[in-house]
């Protein structure tokens, strides 16, 4: 090798060295010494630059290049140095023919940012991509006889960004906007299918339950979609969707497939190549137990399954998931929606329907008691007349209930009308405010009026427009217990003004905006009655929005609430109907009004004196005093004269507050309370009794028409001995109050003739003290045996009494207060004593109801403490009876178990609950 020979390659790195190996001779170009100075100065530009460069020289276009150009050829260095570049790159020349030969014959050097170019440089045909330029070369003479290219290989931003495009599409595709799972489905394929070049084909399979269903696929003319399964059974797949992957990746494993081609002629690239290989790619689910369903994507067979491939597919798959995962939350709250929406129809058609309904019986009932009060042939007995008018009054305030249940059911479900007609609206309004007079200047307040004659006439719903006036002066008179009520009606050239101010309590801002919200009730605001639907003011609302205008309110606590009703005149110009107007004009106002004047109705400060006794002849609860507590006047009247007739002294009060106040000035035989009351409810009012030392064991009973098991739970875990729900019979309740009173005074005789201790013995410690069993009387009206059984456990060393019940419904508060009497000597925790007694009256309940042909008609109960522990033990004699399961709502196995340790056992001779609880565990 000669000296220049070796310098023109030095420094040229590895291909340097391999150029200076090669032996020219054999090549176009001929030795090395031959070569022009134009030649070797190119080949020294193109060996010294980092920069991947071919020289492209002669006629045959022979190469030389440097190390940063091997290796963007791959394997075809160093074959290629010296050789025709027609030969080594013959798979893409169809492409660089063009630029070469324009370069040669314009002399103008060309740039192409990014040309696709087919490579087969690792062993398969790749897509590849180049930045290029391509400028002519010149020998000695100035003649054009070769073209150097400088390049840069930029394969990987080219598909990178490609990839990243459809991964954005799919993104914005997954907002779950779609209404179904199949929709988002077709969406998917539509945006994968313009990506073939790296996704040649998909299918997408959902789990559902055990069973995977294909929802979409992609690739060519999907006419390869019977090659795939469209169903597996993830218990069975099958040799089909095993060997697809289907079931692997439904288990969470990514699997390759790598005979796609035998399975499946389709084609992929650039070129139409065959798929050779595929990805079975679990789509993550929410949860970590098992994945959404699974992605079979085919790899495009121009391009390596390398790691920035593989990343591409599990970012594909999370896409994927993550769209179809929105379109399923999508699909399912649209199926809650479109339910409730269904529940609300039926619920709103079945209160048009009941309504409907009531509205018959109703007009036979109103239409009799009616003729009666008005008959003056035969005028009913003084008597006979309050009863009359008392059925009269509830009537037809139950017909108002009906007819704003009926108006609000036609107002939800879209089928209310407003039949306009052209009214004098300040007359009408003043006409209506007038029928609140009497029941406003009752209670104490003062009613302004002030209704001037507007300048044009309005065309309105007049009985809409009666509703909102009612609604909202009753709400106002409910509300204000001093000052004064404003109704004022205005206009001016927008609009015309209805506002009703109060000086009442007040509304709290944080309440404000749900206030027109059906069935929303301020909580613990203090009300004239706690009477009401919670309906009013949304109807009045609801109404005025239906006339073409709005309510709005403002309002500070302690100051008053002032509602206005502005109807633009724009909607009060409407055409007016022509049909003839309703009868009965002003009827709900007088209705709701009467309403009202129940709630100004006090009670008197005397007892009601007994009246001719209904009861035995020889009683000795007669002159019994009773204390009813209940905020509805005609209510308050019924009881009294119903208790009274017993030979019974009956005191009434408005309210729980009234009736705490009572107790302590003169303490009743038994409390009588309603649990909806304003100031203090009934709850709140046992609750107070149950911790005064002084009332503690004062009999409460109370009265609701808060009808369920959660209602009659609350008030007995509160203390209450007994709970009756409304409508109840005359004699049921005469019945009970007897219990309680006859009760009350048992355990009191027993407390009088106990034996007296010294007071550091008067309550001893349940877990060291002994005592011996104890023994009760029994009274009249309960036939209850006491008994001292004897238990070889030792359990009642401390305690151990016994009691037999009748087998009836009013057992189980003759045994809550045995039990409670009993163990008052005794230092148990409050809670611990109120769980036991729940569970019992459970265990108590269900004894009565489940026992069948029981061979005893009675039902024995135990009480035992020691060793720390309370045991009641609850007998009955009969055969055990489930419920129905329409009928059985799993409560009172609930409540035991969540009082207490509750054993069953059950024999032919009958059923024993026992109910175990220790001392110092009262959580």
């Amino acid at each position: 090798m000669t000296g220049p020979r070796s310098d023109l390659f030095t420094g040229g790195g590895d291909t340097g060295r391999l150029m200076a190996e090669l032996d020219w001779a054999r090549t176009p170009l001929g030795p090395v010494t031959g070569w022009p100075q134009s030649l070797r100065a190119a080949v020294r530009m193109v060996l010294s630059s980092r920069y991947p460069m071919l020289l492209l020289w002669g006629e045959s276009f022979s190469q030389l290049y440097n190390d940063a150009y091997s290796e963007l050829i791959g394997d075809k260095h160093p074959a290629a140095l010296g050789d025709d570049v027609r030969v080594t790159l013959a798979e893409g020349w169809d492409v660089l023919a063009p630029l070469i030969e324009q370069a040669t014959a314009t002399g103008v050097a060309s740039w192409v940012p990014a040309l696709r170019l087919l490579l087969e440089r690792a062993g398969y045909r790749e897509e590849a991509y180049f930045s290029v330029s391509h400028a002519p070369v010149r020998d000695d003479d100035g003649r054009t006889v070769g073209v150097l290219t400088v390049c840069s290989e930029v394969t990987e931003q080219v598909v990178g960004e490609r990839r990243l495009r459809l991964l954005r599409d799919l993104s914005i595709l997954g907002d779950g906007r779609t209404v179904d799972v199949p929709a988002t489905g077709a969406r998917l394929a539509d945006a994968i299918e313009g990506q073939p070049l790296d996704v040649p084909f998909t299918a997408i399979y959902l789990r559902d339950g055990t069973v995977l269903r294909r929802v979409a696929c992609t690739g060519g003319d999907q006419g390869y979609a019977g090659a795939l399964p469209d169903t597996v059974e993830l218990a069975d797949p099958g040799p089909v969707a095993d060997g697809w992957g289907l079931a692997d990746a439904a288990r969470g494993r990514a699997t390759p497939v790598p005979d796609v081609a035998d399975r499946l002629p389709l084609p992929g690239g650039p070129w139409g190549d065959p798929v050779r290989t595929a990805l079975a790619l679990p789509l993550p689910s929410g949860g970590e137990d098992q994945p959404l369903g699974v992605l079979l994507a085919g790899v495009s067979p121009s391009r390596g399954l390398d790691e920035a491939y593989r990343s591409f597919y599990q970012l594909l798959a999370q896409q994927i998931s993550v769209a179809l995962r929105n379109a399923q939350e999508y699909e399912q709250e649209r199926r809650r929606v479109e339910a409730l929406a269904e529940l609300d129809r039926v619920k709103t058609d079945f209160f048009a329907n009941v309504s409907h309904e009531f509205r018959t019986p109703l007009t036979l009932i109103l239409g009799p008691l009616t003729d009666a009060l008005a008959d003056a042939t035969a005028p009913l007995a003084a008597v006979q007349r309050e009863r009359v008018e008392t059925s009269w009054r509830n009537a037809t305030r139950l017909l108002t209930l009906v007819n704003s249940l009926l108006t609000f059911s036609s107002l939800e479900a879209g089928r209310a009308r407003s039949d306009a007609r052209v009214v004098d609206l300040a007359a009408l309004t003043a006409e209506l405010a007038g029928v609140f007079r009497a029941a406003v200047e009752r209670a104490g307040l003062t009613l302004d009026v002030v209704c001037p004659p507007l300048p044009r006439p309005v065309t309105v719903d007049p009985v809409n427009w009666e509703r909102i006036v009612t609604n909202l002066l009753s709400n106002a008179l409910k509300y204000t217990f001093i000052g004064r009520i404003r109704v004022a009606l205005e206009a001016d050239d927008e609009e015309v003004r209805l506002t009703v101010a109060d000086t009442g309590i007040g509304i709290a801002e944080p309440d404000l905006p749900k206030l027109f919200e059906r069935f929303h009730r301020v909580r613990g605001a203090r009300s004239r009655s706690h009477e009401g639907t919670g309906i009013g003011l949304a109807l009045a609302y609801e109404l005025a929005r239906l006339e073409g205008g709005e309510v709005r309110v403002a309002s500070r606590v302690g100051v008053g609430s002032t509602f206005t009703v502005a109807l633009p005149w724009s909607a009060a110009r409407r055409t007016a109907v022509s049909e003839p107007p309703p009868v009965g004009r002003g009827d709900a106002a007088r209705a709701t009004a009467q309403e009202a004047m129940g709630w100004l109705t006090e009670p008197g400060d005397d007892p009601t004196t007994p009246g001719d006794a209904s009861g035995p002849a020889v009683d000795e609860l007669a002159g019994a005093r009773i204390l009813v507590a209940d905020d509805n006047a005609d209510m308050r009247a019924y009881l009294s004269r119903l208790l009274s007739g017993q030979g019974w002294r009956v005191r009434a009060v408005t309210d729980g507050r009234q009736a705490l106040d009572e107790v302590h000035r003169d303490r009743p035989d038994l409390v009588l309370t309603d649990v909806m009351m304003p100031v203090l409810d009934g709850f709140d009012l046992v609750r107070r009794l149950r911790a005064d030392p002084a009332t503690r064991s004062l009999p409460v009973l109370v009265l609701s028409a808060r009808a369920g098991g959660q209602a009659s739970v609350e008030g007995l875990t509160l203390g209450a001995d007994d709970y009756l729900v409304k409508p109840f019979a005359a004699a049921e309740l005469i019945a009970r109050v007897r219990a309680g009173i006859r009760r009350a005074r048992r355990h009191s005789a027993v407390a009088a003739t106990a034996p007296t201790v010294d007071a550091a013995s008067a309550r001893p410690d349940p877990r060291n003290a002994v005592a011996p069993p104890r023994t009760v009387t029994a009274g009249r009206d309960a036939p209850v045996l006491a008994q001292a059984p004897t238990d070889p456990s030792g359990l009642g060393d401390i305690l151990d009494v016994g009691w037999t019940y009748p087998s009836t419904p009013t057992s189980a508060a003759a045994m809550r207060r045995d039990v409670r009497l009993t163990l008052d000597d005794l230092d148990v925790d409050p809670d611990v004593l109120e769980d036991l007694l729940l569970a019992a009256s459970e265990a108590m309940n269900n004894a009565v109801e489940h026992a069948q042909r029981p061979s005893r008609p009675e039902v024995r109960v135990r009480l035992q403490v020691g060793g720390g522990l309370i045991r009641i033990s609850v007998r009955d004699f009969g055969t055990w009876r489930d419920r129905r399961p329409a009928m059985d709502r799993g409560r009172g196995a609930l409540l035991m178990n969540a009082y207490g340790d509750v054993r069953l056992v059950s024999t032919a001779e009958g059923t024993t609950v026992t109910i175990e609880r220790r001392l110092d565990d009262p959580a």
